[in-house]
């Protein structure tokens, strides 16, 4: 991966550029991201903040999933990544 996320509003809790640089990424069928991030995404500040992380989600155009990445430190990821995996 490698590359800084394009988002900019990068939230103040994530910390250091370099937690930007490897997220961790799992895939989660579309029809479930509304009952996970609640209807528009209106839940994803709290997770974001909860968790201390930066999430960024992207559509896959082969399948009916997208792709969700989590940046910040690597407790955190691997913590927020196993949460909305087990609530998935």
């Amino acid at each position: 991966m490698g590359k800084l996320p394009k988002r900019n509003d990068i939230p103040p809790w994530v910390g250091a550029p370099e937690v930007l640089k490897e997220p961790e990424v799992f895939q989660v069928q579309t029809g479930l991201l509304e009952a996970v991030f609640g209807p528009d995404g209106s839940r994803i500040p709290f997770v974001e903040q909860v968790g201390t992380v930066m999430l960024q989600m992207k559509g896959l155009e082969t399948w009916d999933v997208a792709e969700v990445m989590v940046y910040g430190s690597y407790l955190c990821k691997f913590q927020t990544k196993w949460m909305l995996q087990s609530v998935a």
